[in-house]
């Protein structure tokens, strides 16, 4: 059973700047929650028990958000806001959360490196990004972990992009064994549209072995310094990947949290009817 998940959030956010100058890109919300507890749900609702940060410089928000605050729970109890403070305490004891310094911005395999003395030698444990929020029925996470629990191998999650965009993700090439699942046969790290194995890119949840950590040593880094985790994967000899079921966001993306923040308040039933007027007429 997967218990672990290694969440990394040493990232600058340079892509929401000025915004993420002084606030950790993680911590910008989504309505009302910050971008990071939707990570964070969806693995706690799959079944994840220990969450373990790699963080960077300034991102002392993250781990106060993940830790109990007495003055507000004792100002939210005596104000009877029983409801909000239900929502505060839940989160944070739901699982336990660990935090591990990235020293040097290396890459997203360095970052995964960082966490190798908190994962069993006999552990599989998944790998979640802060970017990637997917609104799923069934959690993206758990979908994945039904494929590791029958195959007993590492597992990606895909997503089908446009031909232009490949070069933005590591992309994998394959054969189907089901309509949604792919025994993968070859990885690349953000190739060229011409030169790319396929259309399907890896998006922001693996499931892997320990002996990942090993790969990841043996792998060089880029021509930017970077250890790239989809290097590192390409030394499985067997792995697979899920094409999910769901909708995902690129919250690192502008125009993609624009639309998570329509689309997400649009499900809440608070929200549903005065923002659909509002739209409607913010459209005549």
């Amino acid at each position: 059973m997967i218990r672990t998940a290694v969440i990394p959030v040493a990232g600058l956010g340079t892509r929401f700047l000025p915004a993420t100058k002084a606030i950790p890109k993680e911590m910008i919300p989504i309505i009302d929650k910050p971008t990071i507890q939707y990570i964070v749900e969806e693995a706690l609702d799959s079944g994840i028990e220990h969450i373990i940060f790699i963080t960077g410089r300034n991102k002392s928000a993250i781990a106060n958000h993940f830790d109990y605050h007495p003055e507000l729970e004792s100002h939210l109890k005596e104000t009877n806001k029983m409801d909000e403070l239900k929502g505060v305490r839940e989160l944070v004891s739901r699982a336990r959360f660990s935090f591990v310094r990235q020293n040097e911005p290396k890459g997203l395999g360095h970052a995964v490196l960082c966490a190798r003395h908190l994962i069993g030698k006999d552990e599989s444990f998944a790998v979640m990004l802060g970017d990637d929020v997917i609104d799923a029925e069934v959690p993206a996470l758990r979908q994945m972990m039904d494929v590791h629990e029958e195959k007993q191998v590492p597992v990606l999650a895909l997503q089908k992009v446009s031909h232009q965009d490949v070069s933005k993700y590591g992309v994998v090439a394959g054969e189907y064994i089901s309509e949604s699942l792919l025994k993968v046969s070859g990885l690349v790290e953000k190739p060229k549209p011409a030169d790319a194995p396929s259309d399907l890119a890896i998006i922001g949840r693996y499931i892997l072995s320990y002996k990942v950590f090993r790969f990841i040593e043996e792998t060089n880094a880029d021509g930017t310094g970077e250890i790239q985790l989809t290097n590192a994967l390409s030394q499985y000899h067997d792995i697979y990947g899920l094409l999910f079921m769901g909708k995902r966001y690129d919250a690192g993306n502008k125009l993609d949290y624009l639309r998570a923040t329509v689309e997400l308040a649009l499900k809440r039933e608070e929200f549903r009817e005065p923002f659909t007027a509002y739209l409607k007429n913010l459209l005549k």
